[in-house]
Order: structure tokens, then C-alpha cells, then sequence
């Protein structure tokens, strides 16, 4: 009798091996790491508001739990919240929708992996413009898709254009990406380009996924813009928002999603075997957030202002860094590739590892975005702790040798 295996003979499959752990994450969960074993960490690496959620939500939550909002939800979510999204958007851009081209996500994550996972088949082309948030990549690599990256220039504000576009399109495209105001360089499109790069995609049967998540965060007075607002082109448009940056509810975990009556099918039929709802308190908490007063919207606006002219000021004053001035969000990308070749440092996640190791500052190195030359850094932080964190850079370069 041959001998009896007594262990399972398993591996993950083929699709877990295709993605990576998100590294803004990683980052994060690293400074956690060292906070709890007693390290004094400045952390730069968490894309979140450091602002409380505004009262007004938070009581709107507190209300739906004791009225008993504890219960499962239609999966695209509540009706309420539903006609909450679309009149919000509606208020802010003037877009159209309907209640049957709108659902709500668990964050606008989740939102992202439904409409790649509900439009890219295997082998299908996701155009993706450098730097670019973590997940967009592989989101299209778990799903069988090919991510085709397209180089923005660093001394263009890494803006997309609609010539990039036009230039990389391939019949095998099917969705371009565009995150603007973007994380992580914090650059804006032109309102003109956009509709250009929305223009060309409808001509060539693509559609345009827009991640409006940092869209109410821009400075010098320049106004919020959603793509969807031009209605003509809306057929080939998918709207991705969240009330998680600017409401400051990153932990509530709720996202949307606008787009063809279609496709909002389609997601709803996956959700319903994936997350059903989202979770009914947070839904409620989104209701009051998106209906009710704005102005801590305006308030947090004002003080990323303030943080950003100090950060970026003082980075531009390191000798070997260089900054492009971000448009919108909350992020600074400066390039940090003059500090290559001092001491052990080889590249950017030499870098990171060893600000972190020498000076307890957590940033997120570039390649997670896919650049080779960049660091983030998050300045939804305090002041105090910006200042904090970018004299331990600057100590940090002072003393790499020559």
C-alpha cells in the first residue's frame, strides 16, 4: 500500500501571482510597525486627510444606527444615497444621471476593480498614464488584462495629454485611466485636454474611466471639473468618486460609481457575489456628507494650501532635489535622483529604506507609482510634523558623503 499523503498539496492561483501588495500599505504598515516598538516615525506615506470626519456625518451615522440601519442593503445601495450621488454630481458639474446609472461601492477601490472587472477581458489593453496609483496597474493585471503605461514628463507636470493618447491607442485598448487631480504627483489636466482625450477615446470605441477621488482638492483658484459635465461625450465616460478624501471618511469605506446603465448592471450583478452592500451605516454617514453643508471641504482645501507651498518650498531648497509643483490632491513627487551614488545609496528604495532606517521618516518610493527617480510624500499631516520630518530629510541628505 503506498504511503498516505497527511498534507494537503495546494498553491495560490495564477491570477494572485500576476499582482503585489499595495506598497502605500506596506509603508504604513511598516511605521505602525515602529511607532509600537517606541520609534518617534514622521510618516509621509498615508494617502488619508488627517482631519476628523465633520460633526454633522458623523451624527448623521450615529442616527442611523439607533433608527437601526443594521440590516443588508440592494446591493447598488440605498436608494437615498443613490439620488444623493447623482444630485451632488449633478450640483457640482452639471452632469445627467439617472438612479439606474449609479451604485455604491465599499471605497472607491473596490468601485475601480468592479468597472476594470466588469469591462477589460483577458488580453484586453488598459492605457495608463506614469506616475500612477498603485492599484489601477494591478487591478488590470489580476483580471488578465495589459496594462500599457504611457511616460508622462516630469518637466511637464506629469499632465497627460490627448497626443499620448492618441499616439499609444492600439485596437486592442479598451479603458484609459485618467486620475486628475492625481495621486501621487498631484497633477491637473487641462479641462480642454480632457475633453480632447474623451473626444479621441469615443472615436476609437474606448472608454474613459475618470477617478475623481482628489477633484474638490485644487489650488490657485482653479475650479473642480468632472469630465461628465460634457454630456455628449457621456456614453463612453465612467465617473469614479468617493466621499472618503473629501469628507476626510477614508475608514467609512464608501465609493461610487456614474456610468452606462450597462455597465452599472453588470458591476451590481458582481458585487452581489463579492460585498452585497455597502455597509448601511456608511451609507447614511455618505447621504449627510454629500446633501448637507460643505464648508469643511472649503476649510481642509485652505490648510492642504497652506502645507503645500511649505512643503514644497522647503524641498526645493535640498540640494540634489528637484519638485514640480502639484496642481491638486494632497502629494508631493519630488525627484530625489541626486542623492544616487552618495554613500550606499543606488536608487530610490535605498532611499526610502534608509530615511526610515537613519531618520524614522516613512515616504513611499516611486517605483510603487512607476517611476525610478520619485518619493511621495503625503502632507495631510500636521504642520508640526511636517516640519518635523523635512529637517530629518534634509539632516538626512546633509550627511550622505560627496
Amino acid at each position: 500500500m503506498s504511503e498516505q499523503k497527511t498534507a494537503l498539496e495546494w498553491t495560490l492561483s495564477e491570477r494572485i501571482s500576476r499582482i503585489s501588495a499595495s506598497q502605500t500599505m506596506a509603508v504604513a504598515e511598516t511605521a505602525t510597525r515602529l511607532r509600537d516598538e517606541g520609534l518617534d516615525v514622521v510618516d509621509f506615506g498615508p494617502g488619508e486627510p488627517d482631519f476628523p470626519t465633520p460633526d454633522n456625518i458623523k451624527q448623521a451615522a450615529i442616527r442611523a444606527i439607533e433608527n437601526n440601519y443594521s440590516k443588508y442593503t440592494v446591493t447598488p445601495g440605498l436608494k437615498v444615497l443613490r439620488q444623493a450621488i447623482v444630485e451632488a454630481h449633478r450640483r457640482d458639474f452639471g452632469s445627467d444621471y439617472d438612479l439606474d446609472e449609479v451604485m455604491a461601492n465599499v471605497g472607491a477601490k473596490h468601485s475601480i476593480f468592479n468597472v476594470v472587472s466588469a469591462l477589460v477581458d483577458p488580453g484586453d489593453e488598459v492605457l495608463i498614464p506614469v506616475p500612477y496609483w498603485v492599484t489601477f496597474a494591478d487591478v488590470t493585471r489580476y483580471v488578465g488584462g495589459v496594462p500599457l503605461f504611457v511616460q508622462t514628463s516630469e518637466g511637464e507636470g506629469f499632465r497627460l495629454t490627448a497626443r499620448m493618447v492618441e499616439d499609444a491607442i492600439t485596437p486592442k485598448t479598451r479603458l484609459v485611466i485618467v486620475n486628475s487631480p492625481s495621486n501621487p504627483s498631484g497633477a491637473v489636466l487641462d479641462d480642454d485636454e480632457f475633453i480632447r482625450i474623451a473626444e479621441i477615446c469615443r472615436d476609437r470605441g474606448v472608454v474613459v474611466m475618470s477617478d475623481e477621488c482628489y477633484c474638490f482638492f485644487l489650488y490657485e483658484g482653479r475650479k473642480p471639473f468632472s469630465i461628465a459635465s460634457r454630456r455628449e461625450l457621456k456614453d463612453n465616460v465612467v465617473i469614479v468618486g468617493s466621499v472618503s478624501k473629501t469628507y476626510a471618511m477614508t475608514g467609512w469605506r464608501l465609493g461610487y460609481v456614474l456610468g452606462d446603465r450597462r455597465l452599472i448592471r453588470g458591476m451590481s450583478k458582481l458585487q452581489s457575489h463579492m460585498t452585497s452592500n455597502p455597509t448601511a451605516i456608511s451609507q447614511m454617514a455618505a447621504v449627510e456628507a454629500l446633501s448637507g453643508p460643505q464648508d469643511s471641504v472649503a476649510a481642509m482645501l485652505g490648510e492642504y494650501a497652506r502645507r503645500r507651498r511649505y512643503v514644497v518650498d522647503r524641498l526645493r531648497a535640498i540640494p540634489g532635489f528637484r519638485c514640480e509643483e502639484p496642481g491638486g490632491a494632497f502629494y508631493a513627487y519630488p525627484n530625489v535622483s541626486g542623492a544616487f551614488g552618495r554613500g550606499t545609496l543606488g536608487n530610490v528604495v535605498d532611499f526610502a529604506v534608509q530615511l526610515l532606517e537613519q531618520q524614522q521618516v516613512a515616504v513611499v518610493p516611486g517605483v510603487a507609482f512607476g517611476t525610478d527617480e520619485h518619493i511621495r510624500i503625503s502632507y495631510a499631516t500636521s504642520m508640526a510634523e511636517l516640519e518635523k520630518g523635512l529637517d530629518r530629510i534634509q539632516a538626512f541628505m546633509a550627511a550622505l558623503p560627496v
